[in-house]
């Protein structure tokens, strides 16, 4: 059928089917009709309070489905909403809403009673169907701005890597860009959400991730290596029942290849999907898990028009196997920043990710460009000695920086000295740092990221 708004899709969805399941979380169940309808209420009287056409909505709610009544409010009255995660530091959630500029801020709970019954909402859709923030791991904030609008086509494939029916499993409430992304893009086409309560110190709660696949019988997921490793390392993991998970996609973050090869010999290489993008979808790549076993530690090849190439530092494109910088472009723009110029050469988008390419389109992501290091005149990315690190079972997780005497690695653990040993085993010795430090708290957060500057 032909795109129409978000909420309209989800009123399609809820009149096809309006007793099924669109979330669940704890004791809490929200069907597609009463979300329809939660959602209407919630936009009226924020329409009726100002709110208008392209107007940005954040939304900072700590419970997962005020947030996702939140969107679906925020679309229902023809505006933008800005997932903007709890728990920010003050100064940097200062700078994100200057940047934003907002309508509305909605801290939650969110107040679900209705808008003035005579507040009419005509079927209008956003310019921009989201804006994500991306500080991640590259410094100050900003914003992407979707340069698509709030419209979808309820029966089309979202993209190849995404079920058109699922149970989804949601690993932490959707704040960040990819989560928020594929939760609500699932939510447009009939999934239902199984939403999880926010991380807490140590990460998502790996045991209750098996306990709720087991027990709503989850057909898809997304992960992070972070979460990927936490969950593999669970004592409850050999006896969870996998039998109705079709696949996990995992993202975010680079997988280190043993944690991977664990992954595909748990589930089988057909349910393990692996994707490269941004927040901003410039260009994406995807590869499953028997085209991985086939390249390791490659993340795939373009899709959905994708057109990746590698470029040297005078612009000229690399031999295959060359390390290069990353760039990519799609047919038509997706994004602009707001707070920063776009990374943009003549079309061709850059993330500022090192890589090298094979003469058949096959991508490997090594490192940020920006985190490569010089030692003893070899060019070390630490994400490769990261990976050599998480190997470790004491290791929980670990940052490798580079400075001018060398690597530096910062690593939870409470055996630093016998990861030291055994790290020289399997180091060559440019690789091997020179600075260690050891912390009891986890390096990353929920999606991978590690801010390397501050470690420095």
């Amino acid at each position: 059928m032909a795109e129409v708004t978000i909420p309209e899709a989800l009123a399609l969805l809820a009149g096809r089917e309006p007793g099924a399941v669109a979330l669940r979380h704890g004791d809490q169940v929200v069907t597609r009709r009463a979300l329809v309808d939660l959602a209407e209420r919630v936009a009226r009287r924020w329409v009726a309070e100002g709110l208008g056409v392209d107007g940005v909505v954040v939304l900072g709610c700590a419970d997962p489905v005020d947030l996702v009544v939140g969107a679906v409010a925020t679309w229902r009255a023809g505006a933008t909403p800005l997932p903007l995660a709890p728990g920010l530091a003050a100064d940097e959630r200062a700078a994100l809403l200057d940047l934003a500029r907002p309508a509305r801020v909605e801290d939650g709970p969110l107040d679900h009673r209705p808008g003035p019954s005579g507040t009419l909402l005509p079927e209008v859709s956003a310019s921009s169907w989201k804006v994500a923030t991306s500080s991640g791991s590259t410094g100050r904030p900003k914003l992407v701005r979707a340069a698509a609008p709030a419209r979808v086509d309820p029966d089309a494939a979202v993209a190849p890597f995404v079920p058109r029916e699922a149970v989804q499993l949601v690993a932490a409430p959707p704040h960040a860009g990819a989560g928020f992304v594929y939760a609500m893009r699932g939510l447009t086409c009939g999934h239902e959400l199984v939403l999880m309560d926010a991380p807490g110190a140590g990460g998502v709660d790996a045991g209750e991730w098996l306990r709720l696949l087991a027990a709503h019988r989850v057909s898809w997921a997304v992960l992070s290596p972070t979460t990927m490793r936490a969950i593999w390392r669970h004592p409850d993991r050999p006896g969870t029942d996998v039998s109705s998970l079709d696949g996990v996609l995992h993202l975010g973050a680079p997988c280190p290849v043993g944690l991977k090869r664990d992954w595909l010999a748990w589930l089988g290489p057909s349910r393990v999907v692996e994707v490269y993008a941004g927040t901003e979808s410039a260009g994406v790549a995807m590869i499953g898990g028997e085209d991985w076993l086939r390249h390791p530690g490659s993340v795939g090849r373009g899709v959905g028009g994708t057109r990746f190439r590698v470029l040297r530092p005078d612009g000229e494109e690399c031999a295959p196997g060359e390390v290069g910088e990353v760039v990519m472009r799609r047919a038509a723009p997706t994004y602009s920043y707001v707070g920063a110029p776009a990374q943009d050469r003549g079309g061709w988008h850059s993330l500022g990710d090192a890589g090298r390419m094979d003469a058949e389109g096959w991508l490997w992501v090594l490192d940020r460009l920006a985190d490569l290091v010089v030692v003893d005149g070899t060019r070390v990315a630490p994400a490769e000695v990261e990976a050599v690190l998480l190997e470790h079972p004491a290791v929980a997780s670990a940052v490798v920086v580079g400075r001018d005497d060398g690597l530096r690695a910062v690593v939870q653990t409470d055996a630093l000295d016998t990861v030291r040993a055994w790290a020289g085993t399997r180091l060559d010795p440019p690789l091997l740092p020179r600075g260690w430090e050891a912390v009891d708290h986890p390096l990353r957060d929920a999606a991978g990221k590690a801010r390397r500057a501050s470690y420095r």
